[in-house]
């Protein structure tokens, strides 16, 4: 897919008018949604409605994510202002705008559905772009969850699939945008450093309590987005379950983030396209204000360094923010969605006594407390964790806490009561956060057995025989009472069963 604000010309006085053309352009954002509205809000505040533009989809309302109440506390003129964006005059009767309209009349069309929707949407922009004349509009994706293909049975991150799709994000809370005073960042993400440039800076001027920064990685900003959303879920639970036990909150929050930013890393190094990232660029990727261009981390594996995954993410300031700032109460208006899910999920659990019995359960709980399944992005996610695991090699001590949630949801019913005392447990949680960070070394020894031929590998095997043995023989000297009142922690339990079910 060519996604652009320009075409293949060379001749310099039609690429300066485009220029021009662009950066007194609009914005449009399709299909609506919470965040979509309030910032139209935003922009109705501040006098700059006229840059931004709205499209309904069919059997929508503009203002249909709000509840009623908060509609009606909305300023009326500036509701107005809402309204006009979201539709045109025709022989003075207001008429809906459609997809067709904002291509026609933007230069950066939003495709702001969840994931159930963004891909037909993203077919139907493409169809319109070209019947229209229109190649040049760039299109992006706000949607915050693993796409899936039902034929093939394939989860995957949406900007892989389309490597030249923008990404749109950034933190926001339920209700912030209308603050007048109030101030939000956001990061406009494309692959090309010139598109995601000019892009970020005519989202910049939609509002002057919007700053909006460039940056290139739209794959692993996506991928950043789908993981907080879990992390979100899990970070409510916590909140909701351990609001007591303080104690074991900021280890658990800490894990949450770094291992969506670890994921993140690793999904990085399996873009295709990245040598061009880094190499084919219109100017330097420190022009866009990446302090270092390419971060690379690295592991010691047999005495070798091996390079494990790109940590370059300097630009995504806003995103990572929007990570920590989806995993706090905050000091006024309600968290997002997914927490509220965690805190559901907390409250149920504790009545019951055990963890949900399907993930249908926990949406009838969500539901119950006025929580809409298809704003779940975050439960929508974990249901293809473990084939985006093993899509992107994403090794089991940076996704420990993602794997705990999922087995609390899709494990069998004797995982589930391992993975209920674990998360209830503050202590078994403190040592499960402390213990699973810690790499899995049983893929080391599996390739020594299938290399016996080479003297390391038989000698990693022989040593680990004698451990065994050795251990044996001090179990040999415990009592058997002892032994059976001293059972293994349910934490070790709990990572020995996602070690044999989702580790490979």
């Amino acid at each position: 897919m060519h996604n652009s604000f320009f075409d293949h010309s060379l001749d310099a006085a039609s690429i300066r008018l485009r220029v021009r053309e662009v950066m007194s352009g609009k914005v449009g954002f399709y299909s609506v949604g919470l965040y979509p509205a309030s910032l139209a809000y935003n922009c109705a505040m501040q006098n700059e409605a006229g840059r931004l533009l709205l499209a309904a989809r069919p059997g929508r309302q503009l203002l249909g994510a709000f509840a009623h109440d908060v509609v009606e506390s909305m300023d009326p003129d500036h509701v107005e202002r809402v309204l006009d964006m979201g539709t045109h005059r025709v022989s003075g009767e207001r008429v809906p705008n459609t997809l067709q309209d904002l291509i026609l009349r933007c230069e950066v069309v939003v495709l702001s559905a969840n994931s159930n929707h963004v891909e037909e949407d993203l077919l139907e922009a493409c169809r319109l772009r070209e019947e229209l004349g229109r190649e040049q509009v760039v299109l992006a994706c706000l949607a915050g969850s693993f796409n899936h293909d039902p034929i093939t049975n394939t989860a995957y991150v949406l900007c892989e699939k389309q490597p030249n799709l923008a990404f749109f994000s950034g933190f926001h809370r339920h209700g912030a945008l209308r603050n007048p005073f109030d101030s939000f960042t956001a990061n406009f993400c494309h692959p090309n450093a010139l598109t995601a440039m000019l892009g970020a800076q005519l989202l910049d001027q939609l509002s002057p309590n919007i700053q909006v920064a460039a940056g290139v990685h739209n794959v692993e900003g996506q991928y950043i987005k789908a993981a907080k959303n879990m992390a979100s879920v899990f970070a409510g639970f916590g909140y909701g379950f351990h609001q007591d036990n303080p104690g074991v909150l900021p280890t658990l929050l800490t894990l949450l983030l770094n291992q969506c930013l670890d994921q993140a890393a690793t999904v990085s190094m399996a873009r295709p396209d990245r040598q061009r990232l880094y190499h084919r660029q219109p100017f330097p990727l420190t022009e866009l204000g990446y302090a270092v261009p390419r971060i690379e981390s690295t592991l010691v594996r047999d005495g070798d360094f091996e390079r494990v995954r790109d940590h370059t993410f300097s630009q995504l300031t806003a995103m990572v923010a929007d990570v920590r700032g989806s995993m706090m109460l905050p000091v006024s208006g309600n968290p997002t969605r997914n927490f509220q899910a965690g805190q559901v999920m907390a409250e149920a659990m504790r009545d019951q006594g055990r963890c949900p019995h399907s993930m249908e359960e926990l949406d009838q709980w969500c539901e119950a407390a006025g929580l809409r399944k298809g704003a779940l992005e975050g439960l929508k996610s974990l249901r293809y964790w473990p084939q985006i695991a093993r899509k992107y090699a994403i090794p089991a001590n940076d996704a420990s806490m993602v794997n705990l949630l999922y087995m609390a949801l899709y494990g069998r019913p004797a995982v589930k009561d391992t993975a209920y005392r674990v998360m209830t447990d503050s202590r078994e949680l403190s040592s499960y956060c402390q213990e699973s960070v810690r790499p899995s070394h049983s893929r080391r020894y599996a390739d020594a057995l299938q290399n016996l031929d080479v003297p390391e590998a038989l000698d990693l095997v022989v040593n680990a025989v004698i451990a065994d043995n050795a251990r044996r023989a001090m179990r040999g000297e415990m009592n058997l009472d002892e032994s059976a009142s001293n059972p293994e922690p349910s934490y070790l339990q709990l990572m020995e069963a996602i070690e044999s079910q989702l580790d490979g």
